[in-house]
């Protein structure tokens, strides 16, 4: 297991335990831009720093692609959240989280499936 800190594993902590909280009192069945407005009040009230919709640049052999990535929330500069409300995750949109990270250098994302009866069933941590 990866040693990211033990500042950035509690603001982990915080990330997870503010999705959980969004879920409980709003449920699954939203679109996905109701759940990041919630996210990012819920992580304000404990203080953290939330960045919605992030473009971070994507170098290819040395230029800046015209398109560039667009996280859905950045949070303390150094966790990705990427936020679904699908009834399935699959492999593609983990693959889309671990390239994000790979790409803006940052190694620790979550992706948050809002659309679950449980929230812990939509919640994955990604780590590169």
């Amino acid at each position: 297991m990866w040693d990211l800190g033990e500042e950035l594993e509690a603001k982990a902590r915080e990330v997870v335990d503010a999705g959980f909280q969004v879920h409980r009192k709003l449920g699954p069945g939203l679109l996905e831009r109701v759940y990041e407005s919630a996210l990012v009040h819920e992580l304000g009230l404990r203080g953290l720093r939330v960045q919605r919709q992030i473009k971070v640049p994507v170098l290819y052999q040395g230029i800046a692609l015209e398109d560039p990535l667009r996280l859905d929330l950045l949070v303390e500069g150094a966790i990705i959240i990427e936020i679904k409300s699908l009834e399935t995750i699959l492999a593609l949109h983990k693959a889309q989280l671990l390239s994000y990270l790979r790409l803006s250098g940052l190694h620790l994302g979550f992706l948050m499936n809002f659309n679950v009866p449980i929230f812990k069933d939509g919640i994955r941590r990604i780590i590169h």
